[in-house]
Protein backbone atom coordinates (compact mmCIF):
# COMPACT_ATOMS: atom_id res chain seq x y z
CA UNK A 1 0.00 0.00 0.00
CA UNK A 2 1.06 3.84 -0.09
CA UNK A 3 2.09 5.96 2.79
CA UNK A 4 -1.39 7.46 2.43
CA UNK A 5 -3.03 4.03 3.01
CA UNK A 6 -0.41 3.19 5.50
CA UNK A 7 -1.35 5.94 7.57
CA UNK A 8 -4.57 5.61 7.71
CA UNK A 9 -4.48 1.79 8.58
CA UNK A 10 -2.00 2.73 11.60
CA UNK A 11 -4.79 5.33 12.68
CA UNK A 12 -7.85 2.53 12.63
CA UNK A 13 -5.37 0.44 14.69
CA UNK A 14 -4.90 2.78 17.32
CA UNK A 15 -8.55 4.02 17.52
CA UNK A 16 -9.17 0.12 17.70
CA UNK A 17 -6.68 -0.79 20.67
CA UNK A 18 -7.96 2.63 22.60
CA UNK A 19 -11.60 1.43 22.34
CA UNK A 20 -12.87 0.30 25.67
CA UNK A 21 -16.65 -0.85 26.20
CA UNK A 22 -19.17 -0.36 28.87
CA UNK A 23 -17.23 -1.09 32.05
CA UNK A 24 -14.20 0.85 30.55
CA UNK A 25 -11.96 -2.72 29.58
CA UNK A 26 -10.14 -2.69 26.16
CA UNK A 27 -12.06 -4.12 23.47
CA UNK A 28 -8.87 -5.64 22.14
CA UNK A 29 -7.24 -6.94 25.51
CA UNK A 30 -3.71 -5.42 25.40
CA UNK A 31 -2.40 -8.88 25.00
CA UNK A 32 -3.77 -9.09 21.88
CA UNK A 33 -2.80 -5.54 20.45
CA UNK A 34 -0.14 -6.38 18.32
CA UNK A 35 2.76 -4.07 17.82
CA UNK A 36 2.77 -2.46 14.28
CA UNK A 37 5.60 -3.28 11.73
CA UNK A 38 5.93 -0.77 9.13
CA UNK A 39 8.43 -1.92 6.78
CA UNK A 40 9.09 0.31 3.56
CA UNK A 41 11.96 1.78 1.85
CA UNK A 42 13.72 4.96 3.23
CA UNK A 43 12.84 8.78 2.63
CA UNK A 44 8.94 8.03 2.11
CA UNK A 45 7.71 9.45 5.20
CA UNK A 46 7.16 6.94 7.83
CA UNK A 47 8.41 8.80 10.58
CA UNK A 48 6.08 12.18 9.23
CA UNK A 49 3.21 9.77 9.54
CA UNK A 50 3.37 9.00 13.12
CA UNK A 51 3.36 12.80 13.81
CA UNK A 52 0.42 13.10 12.00
CA UNK A 53 -1.34 10.15 13.56
CA UNK A 54 -0.55 11.68 16.98
CA UNK A 55 -1.67 15.28 16.38
CA UNK A 56 -4.91 14.21 14.54
CA UNK A 57 -6.04 11.87 17.76
CA UNK A 58 -4.46 13.70 20.55
CA UNK A 59 -2.01 11.00 21.71
CA UNK A 60 1.30 11.25 22.52
CA UNK A 61 4.28 10.25 20.43
CA UNK A 62 7.84 9.35 21.88
CA UNK A 63 10.10 8.03 19.11
CA UNK A 64 13.73 6.58 18.47
CA UNK A 65 15.74 5.64 16.11
CA UNK A 66 16.85 2.19 17.44
CA UNK A 67 20.09 2.24 15.80
CA UNK A 68 21.38 4.68 18.10
CA UNK A 69 21.04 2.95 21.34
CA UNK A 70 22.93 -0.03 23.16
CA UNK A 71 21.65 -2.76 25.21
CA UNK A 72 22.34 -1.15 28.51
CA UNK A 73 20.16 2.01 27.20
CA UNK A 74 17.31 0.06 25.73
CA UNK A 75 17.08 -2.82 28.52
CA UNK A 76 18.50 -0.49 31.45
CA UNK A 77 21.84 -1.09 33.62
CA UNK A 78 21.80 -4.54 36.26
CA UNK A 79 21.86 -3.89 39.46
CA UNK A 80 21.71 -6.96 42.03
CA UNK A 81 18.84 -6.72 44.77
CA UNK A 82 17.96 -9.15 47.84
CA UNK A 83 15.38 -11.31 47.87
CA UNK A 84 13.70 -13.93 50.55
CA UNK A 85 12.11 -16.96 48.53
CA UNK A 86 11.26 -19.90 51.22
CA UNK A 87 13.23 -18.61 54.09
CA UNK A 88 16.56 -18.15 51.98
CA UNK A 89 18.09 -15.02 50.97
CA UNK A 90 19.33 -15.13 47.50
CA UNK A 91 20.85 -11.99 45.19
CA UNK A 92 18.89 -11.48 42.42
CA UNK A 93 19.66 -9.49 39.42
CA UNK A 94 17.20 -6.41 38.16
CA UNK A 95 17.89 -3.61 35.85
CA UNK A 96 16.98 -0.14 35.88
CA UNK A 97 14.46 1.61 33.77
CA UNK A 98 14.93 1.39 29.98
CA UNK A 99 15.67 4.92 28.95
CA UNK A 100 12.61 3.95 26.05
CA UNK A 101 10.24 3.74 28.76
CA UNK A 102 11.25 6.22 30.75
CA UNK A 103 10.81 8.20 27.95
CA UNK A 104 7.15 7.64 27.70
CA UNK A 105 6.55 7.64 31.69
CA UNK A 106 8.01 10.92 31.06
CA UNK A 107 6.04 12.64 28.31
CA UNK A 108 2.93 10.77 30.46
CA UNK A 109 3.68 13.30 33.16
CA UNK A 110 4.53 16.13 31.63
CA UNK A 111 1.56 16.22 29.49
CA UNK A 112 -0.80 14.41 31.08
CA UNK A 113 -1.98 12.53 27.86
CA UNK A 114 -1.93 8.51 28.76
CA UNK A 115 -2.00 7.54 25.76
CA UNK A 116 0.25 7.43 22.70
CA UNK A 117 2.45 5.86 20.14
CA UNK A 118 5.93 4.74 20.57
CA UNK A 119 7.75 4.34 17.51
CA UNK A 120 11.07 2.47 16.76
CA UNK A 121 12.58 3.98 13.67
CA UNK A 122 15.39 0.99 11.97
CA UNK A 123 14.38 -1.44 14.01
CA UNK A 124 15.77 -4.13 11.81
CA UNK A 125 19.04 -2.73 12.10
CA UNK A 126 19.88 -3.32 15.60
CA UNK A 127 22.92 -4.63 16.45
CA UNK A 128 23.67 -8.13 17.21
CA UNK A 129 23.46 -7.73 21.10
CA UNK A 130 20.27 -5.48 21.01
CA UNK A 131 18.74 -7.74 18.65
CA UNK A 132 17.48 -9.96 21.24
CA UNK A 133 15.83 -6.99 23.53
CA UNK A 134 14.27 -5.70 20.92
CA UNK A 135 12.59 -8.89 19.75
CA UNK A 136 11.44 -9.78 23.38
CA UNK A 137 9.84 -5.84 23.35
CA UNK A 138 8.36 -6.95 20.21
CA UNK A 139 6.81 -9.89 21.51
CA UNK A 140 6.15 -8.91 25.07
CA UNK A 141 6.30 -5.75 24.88
CA UNK A 142 9.41 -5.37 27.94
CA UNK A 143 12.39 -4.22 28.18
CA UNK A 144 14.10 -6.58 31.22
CA UNK A 145 11.52 -6.47 33.79
CA UNK A 146 9.79 -3.25 32.61
CA UNK A 147 6.53 -3.08 30.63
CA UNK A 148 5.17 -0.15 27.85
CA UNK A 149 2.41 1.13 30.16
CA UNK A 150 -1.18 0.27 28.61
CA UNK A 151 -2.66 2.34 25.54
CA UNK A 152 0.40 2.77 23.93
CA UNK A 153 0.56 1.51 20.63
CA UNK A 154 4.35 0.58 19.17
CA UNK A 155 4.34 0.77 15.63
CA UNK A 156 8.32 -0.08 14.61
CA UNK A 157 9.72 0.98 11.50
CA UNK A 158 12.40 -0.73 9.32
CA UNK A 159 13.81 -1.22 5.55
CA UNK A 160 13.58 -4.14 3.62
CA UNK A 161 17.07 -6.38 2.77
CA UNK A 162 17.50 -4.62 -0.76
CA UNK A 163 17.95 -1.05 0.76
CA UNK A 164 20.27 -1.90 3.73
CA UNK A 165 22.74 -4.57 3.70
CA UNK A 166 22.61 -4.50 7.68
CA UNK A 167 19.32 -5.34 8.23
CA UNK A 168 18.13 -8.57 10.13
CA UNK A 169 15.65 -10.77 9.23
CA UNK A 170 12.57 -11.31 11.98
CA UNK A 171 11.97 -15.26 12.81
CA UNK A 172 8.20 -16.43 12.39
CA UNK A 173 7.97 -16.33 16.22
CA UNK A 174 8.17 -12.33 16.20
CA UNK A 175 6.58 -12.23 12.60
CA UNK A 176 3.81 -13.93 14.43
CA UNK A 177 3.16 -11.13 17.00
CA UNK A 178 3.09 -8.65 14.70
CA UNK A 179 0.53 -6.98 12.51
CA UNK A 180 3.08 -6.28 9.19
CA UNK A 181 2.37 -3.61 7.13
CA UNK A 182 4.37 -3.27 3.36
CA UNK A 183 4.57 0.37 1.98
CA UNK A 184 6.17 1.54 -1.11
CA UNK A 185 6.51 5.14 -2.84
CA UNK A 186 3.95 6.52 -4.83
CA UNK A 187 4.14 9.75 -6.55
CA UNK A 188 0.78 10.68 -6.56
CA UNK A 189 0.28 10.09 -3.09
CA UNK A 190 3.74 12.48 -2.31
CA UNK A 191 2.32 15.20 -4.53
CA UNK A 192 -0.44 15.92 -2.44
CA UNK A 193 1.14 15.64 0.51
CA UNK A 194 4.41 18.41 -1.68
CA UNK A 195 1.07 20.66 -2.11
CA UNK A 196 -0.39 20.47 1.30
CA UNK A 197 3.26 21.58 2.91
CA UNK A 198 4.16 23.84 0.02
CA UNK A 199 6.92 22.44 -1.57
CA UNK A 200 8.96 24.38 -4.10
CA UNK A 201 7.50 24.91 -7.24
CA UNK A 202 10.27 23.51 -9.06
CA UNK A 203 10.27 20.01 -7.29
CA UNK A 204 6.83 19.39 -7.99
CA UNK A 205 6.75 20.60 -12.07
CA UNK A 206 9.63 18.71 -12.37
CA UNK A 207 8.52 15.35 -10.77
CA UNK A 208 5.63 16.01 -12.37
CA UNK A 209 7.23 15.86 -15.71
CA UNK A 210 9.89 13.29 -14.84
CA UNK A 211 7.68 10.96 -12.44
CA UNK A 212 10.20 8.69 -12.74
CA UNK A 213 12.85 10.39 -11.11
CA UNK A 214 10.80 10.65 -8.14
CA UNK A 215 12.37 7.79 -6.33
CA UNK A 216 15.25 6.00 -7.32
CA UNK A 217 17.38 3.37 -5.50
CA UNK A 218 20.50 2.14 -8.12
CA UNK A 219 23.81 0.01 -7.30
CA UNK A 220 26.58 1.56 -8.82
CA UNK A 221 30.45 0.57 -9.57
CA UNK A 222 30.46 3.56 -7.06
CA UNK A 223 28.17 2.66 -4.69
CA UNK A 224 24.67 2.85 -4.25
CA UNK A 225 22.81 5.90 -5.83
CA UNK A 226 19.76 7.44 -4.76
CA UNK A 227 16.63 10.05 -5.10
CA UNK A 228 14.21 9.64 -2.22
CA UNK A 229 10.90 11.73 -0.80
CA UNK A 230 12.72 12.89 1.71
CA UNK A 231 16.05 13.76 -0.13
CA UNK A 232 13.59 16.05 -2.74
CA UNK A 233 11.58 17.84 0.73
CA UNK A 234 15.07 18.43 2.36
CA UNK A 235 16.13 19.80 -1.14
CA UNK A 236 12.91 22.47 -1.38
CA UNK A 237 13.45 23.62 2.26
CA UNK A 238 16.91 24.94 1.04
CA UNK A 239 15.55 26.36 -2.12
CA UNK A 240 13.30 28.34 -0.36
CA UNK A 241 15.78 29.39 2.24
CA UNK A 242 18.16 30.71 -0.50
CA UNK A 243 15.72 32.12 -2.56
CA UNK A 244 14.74 34.37 0.76
CA UNK A 245 18.79 34.77 1.19
CA UNK A 246 19.32 35.88 -2.46
CA UNK A 247 21.43 32.49 -3.33
CA UNK A 248 20.99 30.47 -6.00
CA UNK A 249 21.43 26.60 -6.17
CA UNK A 250 24.06 24.85 -8.43
CA UNK A 251 24.32 21.41 -9.69
CA UNK A 252 26.61 20.60 -6.56
CA UNK A 253 24.33 21.78 -3.87
CA UNK A 254 21.67 19.72 -5.64
CA UNK A 255 23.99 16.52 -5.68
CA UNK A 256 24.28 16.81 -1.44
CA UNK A 257 20.47 16.10 -1.30
CA UNK A 258 19.62 13.97 -4.56
CA UNK A 259 22.58 11.51 -4.58
CA UNK A 260 21.88 10.23 -8.30
CA UNK A 261 23.88 12.23 -10.39
CA UNK A 262 21.81 11.50 -13.65
CA UNK A 263 18.88 12.93 -11.85
CA UNK A 264 20.58 15.73 -9.94
CA UNK A 265 22.08 17.41 -12.85
CA UNK A 266 18.68 16.84 -14.62
CA UNK A 267 17.34 18.91 -11.95
CA UNK A 268 19.91 21.72 -11.65
CA UNK A 269 19.50 22.15 -15.10
CA UNK A 270 15.28 22.06 -15.16
CA UNK A 271 15.88 24.31 -12.19
CA UNK A 272 18.05 26.95 -14.38
CA UNK A 273 14.95 26.87 -16.93
CA UNK A 274 12.45 27.33 -14.50
CA UNK A 275 13.79 30.43 -13.16
CA UNK A 276 14.39 31.43 -16.54
CA UNK A 277 10.88 30.98 -17.52
CA UNK A 278 10.17 33.20 -14.65
CA UNK A 279 12.00 36.44 -16.25
CA UNK A 280 10.89 35.27 -19.32
CA UNK A 281 7.40 34.93 -19.24
CA UNK A 282 7.00 37.66 -16.61
CA UNK A 283 4.62 35.73 -14.46
CA UNK A 284 4.25 38.23 -11.35
CA UNK A 285 3.10 40.61 -14.77
CA UNK A 286 0.35 38.05 -15.81
CA UNK A 287 -0.60 37.71 -12.27
CA UNK A 288 -1.44 40.86 -12.13
CA UNK A 289 -3.39 40.72 -15.24
CA UNK A 290 -0.64 42.64 -16.99
CA UNK A 291 1.28 40.74 -20.25
CA UNK A 292 1.81 41.55 -23.42
CA UNK A 293 0.60 39.68 -26.74
CA UNK A 294 4.35 38.51 -27.49
CA UNK A 295 4.24 36.08 -24.13
CA UNK A 296 1.00 34.78 -25.01
CA UNK A 297 2.68 33.59 -29.08
CA UNK A 298 5.72 32.53 -27.39
CA UNK A 299 4.38 30.26 -24.63
CA UNK A 300 1.41 29.25 -27.32
CA UNK A 301 4.49 27.67 -29.54
CA UNK A 302 6.31 26.62 -26.92
CA UNK A 303 7.24 22.72 -26.52
CA UNK A 304 4.64 20.90 -24.11
CA UNK A 305 7.22 20.74 -21.24
CA UNK A 306 7.96 24.53 -21.49
CA UNK A 307 4.44 25.08 -20.98
CA UNK A 308 3.90 22.64 -18.06
CA UNK A 309 6.69 24.24 -16.26
CA UNK A 310 5.53 27.64 -16.78
CA UNK A 311 2.22 26.36 -15.50
CA UNK A 312 3.55 25.18 -12.76
CA UNK A 313 5.07 28.39 -11.79
CA UNK A 314 1.80 30.19 -11.85
CA UNK A 315 0.22 27.73 -9.86
CA UNK A 316 3.47 27.93 -7.39
CA UNK A 317 2.81 31.81 -6.83
CA UNK A 318 -1.29 30.64 -6.58
CA UNK A 319 -0.79 28.00 -4.15
CA UNK A 320 1.69 30.55 -2.00
CA UNK A 321 -0.88 33.67 -1.80
CA UNK A 322 -3.89 30.92 -1.54
CA UNK A 323 -1.40 29.83 1.95
CA UNK A 324 -0.84 33.67 3.03
CA UNK A 325 -4.72 33.66 2.86
CA UNK A 326 -5.60 30.14 4.67
CA UNK A 327 -3.42 31.26 7.08
CA UNK A 328 -4.65 34.75 7.84
CA UNK A 329 -8.66 33.41 7.82
CA UNK A 330 -6.82 30.48 10.50
CA UNK A 331 -5.03 33.19 12.77
CA UNK A 332 -8.78 35.23 13.00
CA UNK A 333 -10.68 32.55 13.34
CA UNK A 334 -8.33 31.77 16.42
CA UNK A 335 -8.29 34.78 17.71
CA UNK A 336 -12.07 35.44 17.50
CA UNK A 337 -12.57 32.64 19.65
CA UNK A 338 -10.13 34.22 21.98
CA UNK A 339 -11.62 37.45 22.27
CA UNK A 340 -14.92 35.51 23.08
CA UNK A 341 -13.10 34.27 26.10
CA UNK A 342 -11.87 37.50 26.48
CA UNK A 343 -15.14 39.03 26.99
CA UNK A 344 -16.64 36.28 28.99
CA UNK A 345 -14.09 37.01 31.63
CA UNK A 346 -13.71 40.41 31.71
CA UNK A 347 -16.51 41.10 34.53
CA UNK A 348 -14.17 38.84 36.58
CA UNK A 349 -11.03 40.35 36.33
CA UNK A 350 -8.79 43.20 35.34
CA UNK A 351 -8.48 43.49 30.92
CA UNK A 352 -4.61 42.98 30.80
CA UNK A 353 -4.89 40.25 33.24
CA UNK A 354 -7.40 38.62 31.19
CA UNK A 355 -5.34 39.02 28.14
CA UNK A 356 -2.19 37.64 30.37
CA UNK A 357 -4.05 34.47 31.34
CA UNK A 358 -5.34 33.65 27.78
CA UNK A 359 -1.20 34.03 26.97
CA UNK A 360 -0.24 32.02 29.22
CA UNK A 361 -2.67 29.13 28.76
CA UNK A 362 -1.96 28.89 24.99
CA UNK A 363 1.88 29.18 25.66
CA UNK A 364 0.92 25.89 27.90
CA UNK A 365 -0.66 24.28 25.50
CA UNK A 366 1.86 24.93 23.03
CA UNK A 367 4.23 23.68 25.31
CA UNK A 368 2.47 20.39 26.11
CA UNK A 369 1.80 19.76 22.05
CA UNK A 370 5.78 20.40 21.72
CA UNK A 371 6.41 18.08 24.55
CA UNK A 372 3.90 15.28 23.14
CA UNK A 373 5.91 15.36 19.72
CA UNK A 374 2.58 16.56 17.72
CA UNK A 375 3.65 20.06 16.66
CA UNK A 376 3.82 20.53 13.04
CA UNK A 377 5.18 23.96 11.50
CA UNK A 378 2.38 25.01 10.81
CA UNK A 379 0.20 24.53 14.09
CA UNK A 380 3.52 26.00 15.60
CA UNK A 381 3.31 29.00 13.75
CA UNK A 382 -0.12 29.54 13.92
CA UNK A 383 -0.20 29.13 17.43
CA UNK A 384 2.90 31.49 17.86
CA UNK A 385 0.84 34.43 15.83
CA UNK A 386 -1.85 34.29 18.13
CA UNK A 387 0.12 34.27 21.41
CA UNK A 388 1.76 37.47 19.55
CA UNK A 389 -1.04 38.94 18.86
CA UNK A 390 -3.06 38.46 22.10
CA UNK A 391 0.23 39.88 23.84
CA UNK A 392 0.30 42.66 21.94
CA UNK A 393 -3.32 43.27 22.86
CA UNK A 394 -2.64 43.28 26.46
CA UNK A 395 0.49 45.55 25.73
CA UNK A 396 -1.27 48.16 24.01
CA UNK A 397 -3.88 48.76 26.38
CA UNK A 398 -0.86 48.88 29.14
CA UNK A 399 0.34 51.72 27.24
CA UNK A 400 -2.74 53.62 26.56
CA UNK A 401 -3.87 52.78 30.13
CA UNK A 402 -6.95 51.53 29.05
CA UNK A 403 -8.65 49.45 32.20
CA UNK A 404 -12.42 49.89 31.54
CA UNK A 405 -14.00 46.22 30.35
CA UNK A 406 -15.94 48.32 28.12
CA UNK A 407 -13.41 50.42 26.53
CA UNK A 408 -10.76 47.82 26.51
CA UNK A 409 -13.04 45.97 24.68
CA UNK A 410 -13.74 48.36 22.15
CA UNK A 411 -9.87 48.61 21.96
CA UNK A 412 -9.42 45.23 21.57
CA UNK A 413 -12.65 44.80 18.98
CA UNK A 414 -10.42 47.69 16.27
CA UNK A 415 -6.96 45.90 16.94
CA UNK A 416 -8.58 42.61 15.96
CA UNK A 417 -10.30 44.49 12.76
CA UNK A 418 -7.27 44.92 11.48
CA UNK A 419 -6.77 40.96 11.10
CA UNK A 420 -10.28 41.07 10.09
CA UNK A 421 -9.16 43.33 6.92
CA UNK A 422 -5.69 41.93 6.72
CA UNK A 423 -7.49 38.90 5.55
CA UNK A 424 -9.92 40.71 3.55
CA UNK A 425 -7.24 42.02 1.39
CA UNK A 426 -5.40 38.95 1.18
CA UNK A 427 -8.53 36.82 -0.34
CA UNK A 428 -8.73 39.83 -2.83
CA UNK A 429 -5.36 40.33 -4.16
CA UNK A 430 -5.12 36.60 -3.99
CA UNK A 431 -8.78 36.64 -6.09
CA UNK A 432 -7.30 38.93 -8.75
CA UNK A 433 -4.52 36.44 -9.26
CA UNK A 434 -6.96 33.80 -9.73
CA UNK A 435 -8.98 35.69 -12.22
CA UNK A 436 -5.63 37.11 -14.25
CA UNK A 437 -3.92 33.29 -14.37
CA UNK A 438 -7.44 31.67 -16.01
CA UNK A 439 -7.70 34.72 -18.54
CA UNK A 440 -4.19 34.65 -19.16
CA UNK A 441 -4.67 30.77 -19.88
CA UNK A 442 -7.98 30.92 -22.06
CA UNK A 443 -6.35 33.66 -23.94
CA UNK A 444 -3.16 31.71 -25.07
CA UNK A 445 -4.95 28.20 -25.28
CA UNK A 446 -8.42 28.38 -25.49
CA UNK A 447 -10.65 25.80 -24.79
CA UNK A 448 -7.26 22.92 -24.48
CA UNK A 449 -5.43 20.11 -23.00
CA UNK A 450 -3.37 23.10 -21.19
CA UNK A 451 -6.09 24.21 -19.50
CA UNK A 452 -7.69 21.50 -18.19
CA UNK A 453 -4.00 20.44 -17.22
CA UNK A 454 -4.50 24.08 -14.93
CA UNK A 455 -8.08 23.33 -13.76
CA UNK A 456 -7.35 19.54 -12.43
CA UNK A 457 -4.19 20.87 -10.79
CA UNK A 458 -6.17 23.62 -8.96
CA UNK A 459 -8.67 21.00 -8.26
CA UNK A 460 -5.62 18.75 -6.36
CA UNK A 461 -3.75 22.25 -4.48
CA UNK A 462 -4.52 21.51 -0.81
CA UNK A 463 -4.40 25.93 -0.54
CA UNK A 464 -5.73 26.20 -4.21
CA UNK A 465 -8.80 24.33 -3.92
CA UNK A 466 -9.29 26.11 -0.21
CA UNK A 467 -8.93 29.10 -1.41
CA UNK A 468 -11.78 28.54 -4.37
CA UNK A 469 -14.04 27.08 -1.80
CA UNK A 470 -13.84 29.30 0.71
CA UNK A 471 -13.19 32.79 -1.66
CA UNK A 472 -14.96 31.32 -5.26
CA UNK A 473 -13.21 31.63 -8.70
CA UNK A 474 -16.09 32.27 -11.14
CA UNK A 475 -13.52 31.12 -14.14
CA UNK A 476 -12.49 28.03 -11.99
CA UNK A 477 -15.94 27.12 -11.70
CA UNK A 478 -17.03 27.49 -15.30
CA UNK A 479 -14.30 24.94 -16.65
CA UNK A 480 -14.47 23.10 -13.82
CA UNK A 481 -18.35 22.98 -14.93
CA UNK A 482 -17.67 22.39 -18.22
CA UNK A 483 -15.21 19.66 -17.73
CA UNK A 484 -17.39 17.49 -15.33
CA UNK A 485 -20.54 17.60 -18.50
CA UNK A 486 -17.38 16.57 -20.55
CA UNK A 487 -16.71 13.60 -18.21
CA UNK A 488 -20.23 12.78 -18.35
CA UNK A 489 -20.63 13.09 -21.43
CA UNK A 490 -17.81 10.49 -21.94
CA UNK A 491 -18.95 8.14 -19.88
CA UNK A 492 -22.29 8.16 -21.35
CA UNK A 493 -20.95 7.74 -24.54
CA UNK A 494 -18.88 4.47 -23.03
CA UNK A 495 -21.79 3.05 -21.65
CA UNK A 496 -24.03 3.03 -25.01
CA UNK A 497 -21.48 1.90 -26.80
CA UNK A 498 -21.12 -0.97 -24.44
CA UNK A 499 -24.63 -1.59 -24.23
CA UNK A 500 -24.33 -1.65 -28.33
CA UNK A 501 -21.56 -4.08 -28.20
CA UNK A 502 -23.72 -6.37 -25.74
CA UNK A 503 -26.58 -6.18 -28.28
CA UNK A 504 -24.34 -7.76 -31.14
CA UNK A 505 -22.81 -10.33 -28.83
CA UNK A 506 -26.12 -11.38 -27.79
CA UNK A 507 -27.12 -11.75 -31.36
CA UNK A 508 -24.32 -13.53 -32.86
CA UNK A 509 -24.81 -16.17 -29.73
CA UNK A 510 -28.73 -16.49 -31.23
Amino acid sequence: MNIKQAKQEIANTLKAYLAKDALGNYLIPPVRQRPVLLMGPPGIGKTQIMEQIAAENGVGLVAYTITHHTRQSAIGLPFIEKRTYGGEAFSVTEYTMSEILASVYRLMERTGLREGILFLDEINCVSETLAPMMLQFLQCKTFGNQRLPEGWLIVAAGNPPEYNKSVRDFDVVTLDRVKRIDVAEDFAVWKEYACRKGIHGAVISYLDIKKENFYRIETTVDGLQFATARGWEDLSELLCAYETLGLRADREVVEQYIQLPRIAKDFANYLELYYKYQKTYHVDDILRGQWQNITMLELREAPFDEKLSVMGLVLSRLAEAARETRRQDALTTALHAALTDFKAKLPEAEPQAVLAQLVWQRQEKLKQAREAGRLDKESRDLAQREINALEDYRQRLQQEDISAPAEAMDAVRSWFGGEVEKRGALGSGTGVQFDSAFRFLEETFGQSQELVIFVTEVTAGYDTSWFVENFGCDAYFRHNKELLFDDTRHRIREEIAAARAAEREEKNHE
